[in-house]
């Protein structure tokens, strides 16, 4: 996948989002700065939602057609970045072999399931070796090493400070920061989900991903945003290890969540911090039943 096509197509996506939440566009400029990219990525938007008759577009004047349908989107599996496309992968493979100690990857396999070059995926299993869950052997193979129950508690342990600090960052971010209107959708997802349990349950792990990774991002900190790339997958993927009620427990988080969700918004934080510390303590409980 090209990367300039998957800029792109986010970036197609997000201006679309835009579109129904404001039913206007701004001028060319603004959009470059709103979404992130190039003026010449902004006229290519502009063109293909002229193609699809979204928009009316003579050089300043955009006249609104409709609104944005689900299928004038492009997949999400379209909009990934690489490293996403090879982490999902990564854990894919992992899963279907049960995450056994000593499972053997080899990156050449997984290289050509993605459609990618050895170099990236490499690097990416590289990167992830740091926190000592894979190890490098002879002949282009790695051995999954395990997750044990010691590992467990150790990232717990460093996920509880890392995300309290980043809470009480998200508290102090001004009322027109995006973060705001990034939870107001996440808040929403929760109640559909909550709404639909029996059938939905199983996007929860998705959207517990989403949601910290806001919260940390509002940290502005380089390392911890960082951190969380190993949070992700671990914390992630262990709901899918673990399908022990899984319907109930997910619906605890999601209520969980809505609390800490409420948290935020007063602003309080001795409520924050109460909130994501309850939160935080059924997600170490859980992950540690997932490896037992």
């Amino acid at each position: 996948m090209a990367k300039q096509n998957t800029v792109f197509k986010d970036a197609f996506n997000r201006c679309l989002k835009l579109l129904a939440e404001t039913a206007t566009l701004p001028s060319e400029p603004e959009l470059g700065t709103t979404l992130g990219v190039s003026r010449t990525t902004i006229r290519a938007i502009l063109t293909r939602m002229e193609e699809l008759q979204l928009i009316a577009w003579d050089k300043r004047a955009k006249v609104v057609l409709r609104q944005p349908k689900s299928e004038d989107y492009y997949p999400v599996s379209e909009t990934d970045s690489l490293s996403d496309i090879i982490e999902r992968s990564f854990m894919r493979r992992i899963l279907a072999g049960g995450a056994e100690p000593g499972m053997q990857i080899n990156e050449l396999e997984l290289a050509r399931d993605i459609g990618t070059g050895t170099t990236s995926v490499r690097e990416f299993l590289i990167r992830f070796s740091r926190f000592g869950l894979i190890e490098k052997r002879p002949n282009s193979h790695w051995i999954l090493k395990g997750f044990t129950r010691e590992f467990a508690l150790e990232l717990t342990e460093v996920r509880e400070m890392f995300e309290l600090r980043s809470a009480a960052s998200f508290v102090a971010l001004l009322p027109e920061h995006p973060a705001w209107s990034d939870l107001d959708r996440i808040e929403a997802l929760h109640h559909e989900i909550l709404a639909d349990i029996d059938n939905r349950y199983k996007e929860f792990s998705e959207l517990d991903e989403r949601f910290h990774l806001l919260v940390h991002t509002s940290s502005s900190n380089r390392f911890i945003v960082d951190f969380y790339d190993i949070i992700t997958i671990v914390f992630h993927y262990h709901y899918q290890w673990n399908k022990t009620n899984a319907r109930e427990r997910n619906a605890r988080a999601l209520e969980e969540h809505l609390d800490y969700i409420a948290a935020l918004r007063s602003r309080d934080p001795v409520r924050v911090e109460t909130a994501c510390r309850a939160h935080l303590k059924s997600a170490r409980e859980t992950l540690l039943q997932s490896i037992q």
